[in-house]
C-alpha cells in the first residue's frame, strides 16, 4: 500500500513540477502505449479516422497536431511523447493537483486505490501495475470516466464535439485550430 501511494506521490509531484521525464518513471507500459497508439494517429489517421474516434482520444490527435511541430512529431515515440505532453501541460497540473489516493485493493493482476478528489472520495479508481519490480500508475485507468466527463461538456456546450473541441484549443492555445488539424502529419511532412 505504502509503495503505490508513493508511486502517486512521486507522479503527482513531478506533473506539478513539470518533469517530464521524471514523471514518466512512475507510469505504467499500458500508459506509454496508449501514448505510442496516439502517436501514430496523429501521424497517420486521415479525418474519417479522426473523426470516428472517442472525444478523449480525437482531442489529443487535436491537441498534439496543433501544437506541436511536424518535425517533433515525427521524432517521437510514446514515451517521448508523454514527456513533451507533461512538459507543454498537456497533461495538466489540474488533473493531479487536489487528488491523493485512498485505500489500496488488490485485484487480479493489479491493485487499485480510491481517486479522492479535495478530501472527497469518488467512485473512481487509479489502476497500479506491478512491473520491474515497481508498481506503476495506469493512467488509462481513468479515462472512461474522463471521456463520460468531457461528452458532457461538450453536449452542454450547445456546440458540435468537434467546435467544443476547437474552443478548448484556441482557449488553450489563443489560436484556432487551421484545416491543417485534419491532416496526417506524415503527409504534412511530404
Amino acid at each position: 500500500e505504502d509503495q503505490v501511494k508513493e508511486t502517486f506521490e512521486n507522479y503527482k509531484s513531478a506533473i506539478l513540477n513539470d518533469e517530464g521525464e521524471k514523471a514518466v518513471e512512475y507510469v505504467s507500459s499500458k500508459t506509454i502505449q496508449y501514448y505510442s497508439n496516439v502517436l501514430e494517429l496523429v501521424k497517420s489517421a486521415d479525418s474519417a479516422e479522426v473523426e470516428a474516434l472517442s472525444i478523449l482520444d480525437k482531442l489529443m490527435v487535436f491537441s498534439i497536431r496543433h501544437r506541436t511541430s511536424v518535425e517533433e512529431i515525427l521524432s517521437f515515440n510514446g514515451r517521448t511523447l508523454l514527456i513533451y505532453a507533461i512538459k507543454k501541460g498537456m497533461v495538466g497540473k489540474g488533473s493531479v493537483a487536489n487528488i491523493t489516493t485512498g485505500e489500496v485493493i488488490m485485484e487480479d493482476g493489479y491493485v487499485k486505490s480510491r481517486f479522492i478528489a479535495n478530501g472527497q472520495e469518488t467512485p473512481i479508481f487509479f489502476h497500479f501495475y506491478k512491473e520491474e519490480d515497481k508498481w506503476k500508475l495506469d493512467l488509462t485507468s481513468v479515462f472512461p470516466t474522463s471521456e463520460m466527463a468531457m461528452n458532457k461538456l461538450a453536449d452542454d456546450s450547445g456546440t458540435s464535439t468537434n467546435e467544443y473541441l476547437f474552443f478548448l484549443l484556441e482557449m488553450l492555445t489563443k489560436e484556432a485550430p487551421g484545416p491543417e488539424i485534419w491532416v496526417p502529419t506524415a503527409k504534412r511532412a511530404q
